[in-house]
């Protein structure tokens, strides 16, 4: 059977998205879920649960170190295609 357009509509009133409710963080002030921990500081309950300055200190390492094994890779094999094509115009 095929529903009106009043129907349907009355159907979709329900459907409308709702902004999500924020609690503030006791220990930075700043915004986050209900009973989930503040991912600014690493708090919840007042209590630290994730150390986020250490776990960033480790990405960064991670990422420079991985920035530089790829200059090394890359600059190993730039110098190598330059010396082919030194050598092919000698030729």
């Amino acid at each position: 059977m095929r529903h009106t357009r009043a129907h349907t509509a009355n159907r979709r009133s329900h459907h409308a998205l709702k902004s999500p409710t924020l609690a503030v963080c006791s220990n930075c002030g700043s915004h986050h879920r209900p009973h989930h921990m503040c991912l600014q500081c690493g708090f919840y309950k007042g209590r630290q649960v994730i150390d986020l300055a250490s776990q960033k200190e480790k990405r960064t390492a991670r990422m420079q170190a991985k920035k530089e094994a790829i200059k090394a890779q890359f600059g190993s094999e730039a110098e190598a295609v330059s010396q082919k094509e030194v050598s092919a115009e000698k030729q």
